[in-house]
């Protein structure tokens, strides 16, 4: 068995709870997270591990797992990481440990000291001028490298994630978002100053909240919710009301679109308070949330009267805020929710306009956006007498869904209009045809 050295993994990291869980499973999507964020890049990794660099890049994203023993062990003897850890007996590299213990002259302070003065007695050779260099490098590392890097390529990888799925799967969005909150923990966990604790905070907080999103619209309410709370602490440590704001807004959508409008109302109101009177995305969303919340418990005049003040901040909307993101406030998003809002209450004819716009105004990847826009339309189709159409239309707007979009939320807006159908259409074929795309 491999007896190199190898490049040690961060002791510290093998008492943390989560890297202990996940060695145990012989799951190495945080082990390798955890070690890049420590200092190791993927390079050593790959080379400590005799793997390729861009198979360690793809474990630690989640992209990829280890299945061989013979990788198992690799990664072990690599990275010495004892074996029991991972289900294996104690390596040999254990063993020659314990019977020649290492000195620990490099990692002694007085140690070093009084290697330091005996190279000093003899003046500045070259000698002493390596052990100063090496304590002055040392300082340099610590000072400028590891954390702001590791930033910077997360805060990369979350603008990135933020433009939406663009045709991906959730479930490959919602790997990737893990992975790059995996790799911000440890970064927090660091001693940190002022302004670089409230940038991790800050980017906590996005990544956190869309991978929130992403799980609200797979349909795990719980794990939506726990992840919101999540994103809602950061942001709020960050200092950051408008992503605070849009943090709760967001989460007001997972009771409103799972039958809770009433609650929904209460976290968008909280989100409208947080976000102020400033004219942001985020306000516009809380707004336009607050609408439709109203409009799904049948409070008409405060649904009315959100939407005005909705539409009346997406107009005055800068720039930069109507961006095509999680984060903006774009046309096509406003349509959305006036679209869901003016259906719920009966606004049929006014509710199709928006439906038209939002359609024309969405990308042809928006496959869940776009079915949730059509079944708005069949509901209306329902509301106007005409409940055949509707459930043929729902029926054709779920069977063209690609399956990795069929979750519980289309199927819940779906179920909405199966139960408002009067009980002497249900044996009808058009209607039990709806009933059969519904079942799972």
């Amino acid at each position: 068995m491999d007896t190199r050295p190898g490049r040690v993994f961060p002791r510290h990291l093998l008492e943390l709870p989560q890297i202990i869980h996940a060695l145990a499973k012989r799951d190495f999507t945080p082990v390798f997270a955890a070690a890049k964020a420590a200092g190791l890049s993927y390079n050593a990794i790959a080379a400590a591990c005799e793997m390729k660099t861009e198979r360690v890049s793809l474990i630690a994203r989640g992209s990829a797992t280890v299945t061989s023993i013979d990788t198992v062990e690799r990664i072990a003897d690599g990275l010495h990481i004892p074996g029991g850890m991972v289900g294996l007996a104690a390596r040999c590299w254990e063993k020659q440990a314990a019977s020649h213990p290492p000195s620990n002259t490099g990692d002694d302070p007085m140690k070093r000291r009084q290697l330091l003065r005996g190279a000093l007695a003899a003046g500045l050779t070259s000698t002493s001028l390596m052990h100063i260099a090496e304590a002055r490098q040392g300082g340099d590392r610590a000072l400028t490298t590891t954390d702001t890097v590791d930033i910077a390529h997360i805060e990369s990888a979350a603008e990135q994630h933020s433009y939406g799925y663009r045709g991906r799967p959730p479930v490959d969005v919602l790997a990737n978002l893990v992975a790059e909150f995996s790799e911000i923990t440890p970064l927090l966990r660091r001693p940190q100053r002022a302004s670089g604790r409230v940038r991790l905070a800050h980017l906590a907080g996005m990544v956190a909240g869309m991978a929130a999103v992403v799980l609200h619209d797979l349909g795990n309410r719980r794990e939506a919710h726990a992840w919101f709370r999540t994103a809602a602490r950061a942001a709020e440590e960050s200092g950051d009301r408008t992503l605070h704001a849009w943090v709760l807004a967001r989460e007001a959508m997972v009771p409103l679109n799972f039958g809770a409008p009433r609650t929904a109302a209460n976290l968008a109101e909280q989100a409208r308070q947080i976000a102020g009177r400033g004219t942001t995305a985020a306000a516009t969303l809380a707004t336009a949330v607050a609408a439709r919340a109203y409009a799904s418990s049948g409070q008409r005049d405060k649904a009315l009267a959100a939407l005005t003040e909705a539409d009346r901040l997406a107009d005055h909307l800068p720039g930069d805020e109507r961006a095509d993101s999680w984060f903006g406030h774009c046309e096509q998003k406003h349509q959305v929710h006036l679209s869901h809002a003016l259906t719920s209450l009966g606004e049929t004819a006014r509710a199709r306009q928006h439906q038209a716009q939002a359609l024309t105004l969405s990308a042809p990847t928006s496959s869940l956006t776009r079915a949730l826009i059509r079944l708005d339309a069949a509901m209306c189709d329902h509301r106007d007498g005409n409940t055949i159409d509707g459930c043929q239309a729902a029926t054709l707007a779920l069977a063209e869904l690609p399956a990795r979009f069929r979750t519980d939320l289309t199927r819940k807006r779906a179920l909405d209009l199966y139960r408002d159908v009067p009980t002497r259409f249900r044996a009808l074929p058009e209607v039990e045809q709806f009933r059969a795309v519904l079942t799972p």
